[in-house]
């Protein structure tokens, strides 16, 4: 079944998931447990999570989007992504980024790692046992995080602490 969604579509039934657009139904199906590279997948939530080395290879970028798919963007999800963001963040302060967490919230997620810091593989099963609704791969790298750089900043905008996060 094809859903017309304007100049970015034909968009694209895939078995079960969310619709994907055309160019994205033979992107391989990432599973939990396989080897993960550098490449662009298909993830078992629906979403399209791409794996690339930055410009100066010290950071691996990661990008997970679910477009089409609102049952990823729910404000817990984005909470759960955030406090990843900020677990991979503590191993960069560590080693003297300055940089901010690597978070886009919503549709688009970004995520910036540090080439080994925390495994790939790792970081990568967090992320999709949180679109699968199971926080403690992230609850495990924040503790890893913090055992290493310390206590992380807030993790969520919904203000548990009673104060937003920094920007």
């Amino acid at each position: 079944m094809t859903e017309d969604r304007g100049a970015a579509g034909p968009y694209i039934e895939y078995d079960g998931l969310p619709v994907l657009h055309g160019s994205e139904v033979k992107l391989p199906l990432i599973h939990p447990y396989a080897p993960v590279e550098a490449g662009r997948y298909v993830t078992p939530g629906g979403g399209r999570l791409t794996i690339r080395k930055a410009e100066k290879n010290a950071h691996l970028r990661i990008t997970l989007d679910h477009l089409g798919c609102p049952a990823q963007c729910t404000p817990e999800k984005d909470a759960a992504f955030r406090r990843l963001a900020l677990a991979a963040e503590g191993y960069c302060v560590q080693a003297g980024c300055r940089h901010l967490a690597a978070f886009g919230g919503g549709v688009l997620r970004s995520f910036e790692i540090r080439t080994g810091s925390i495994p790939l593989a790792a970081f990568v099963r967090a992320a999709l046992a949180v679109e699968l609704g199971d926080e403690r791969p992230v609850d495990r790298l924040v503790q890893d995080a913090e055992a290493v750089a310390g206590p992380m900043r807030p993790a969520n905008a919904r203000g548990e602490e009673g104060q937003e996060e920094a920007g």
